[in-house]
């Protein structure tokens, strides 16, 4: 694939941020640039700031899992409509070079993610978050945003405040053969997936639960999350 964001530019990446789960997004933050080989821009999407910036009115939806359900399809106004950029969840950890996900971008696709056929079995998951099952589900928990594309530019703030869930999560808002599929390692779901043979997924989704919540201490890849999570170089400062 050619170079797709401009010599110098460092590439953006957006994280959801949910302020029970700081930690996870610290993590991810942390993995990300640890094994990054390309200049990188992580912005977290906080909840609180876009409704005090009026881009996010939506009321609460009481079948969201997390406060960025529906912020996330905000990255590319947040972009400016231009470029590339990443959104991923807050409990995702890095082990691949981000660089690797960028290389693979296609600019005939609109957006491109990982195709999951996800069926999860638990009824809750993380702190007692009800756990629920529809069509491409954690199709959107990482996306990667051609944001100039016409059907990515129809993500305004007004369709992201007011658009069904099904609508956003679905993509419905692009066109099937619009949403481009990439490797299952770069979205590889803690759980749902058997662990690959030889080595470890590019980036592990701890989707049920992570070892920065009580009852998961021990799901698969427990160790290096740990191990990021000793590794960050101080005493985090406020997230503003």
């Amino acid at each position: 694939m050619m170079s797709v964001e401009p010599m110098g530019s460092p590439f953006r990446v957006f994280v959801g941020y949910d302020s029970r789960e700081d930690v996870a997004f610290r993590v991810c933050e942390s993995s990300l640039r640890h094994r990054s080989s390309i200049a990188l821009d992580v912005r977290p999407i906080m909840q609180t700031k876009l409704r005090t910036q009026g881009l996010y009115w939506r009321s609460k939806d009481p079948l969201a899992s997390t406060e960025f359900t529906y912020t996330r399809f905000l990255t590319p106004y947040l972009a400016g409509y231009q470029g590339w950029a990443l959104f991923c969840d807050c409990d995702f950890l890095w082990l691949a070079d981000v660089a690797g996900l960028l290389a693979l971008a296609d600019p005939a696709k609109a957006v491109m993610c990982v195709h999951h056929d996800h069926r999860p079995t638990e009824t809750t998951k993380m702190d007692g978050a009800v756990q629920t099952t529809y069509p491409r589900k954690n199709w959107s928990s990482l996306m990667l945003f051609n944001c100039g594309h016409p059907m990515t530019r129809s993500l305004t703030p007004e369709v992201v405040n007011t658009a069904s869930g099904a609508y956003l999560h679905r993509m419905q808002w692009a066109a099937d053969e619009a949403v481009g599929e990439l490797p299952a390692t770069w979205n590889w779901l803690e759980g749902s997936m058997p662990k690959p043979d030889g080595g470890t997924p590019a980036v592990v989704h701890f989707t049920r639960g992570g070892p920065w919540f009580e009852n998961w201490q021990h799901v698969d890849y427990a160790d290096l999350w740990l191990a990021e999570r000793a590794a960050l170089a101080a005493p985090a400062a406020a997230i503003e």
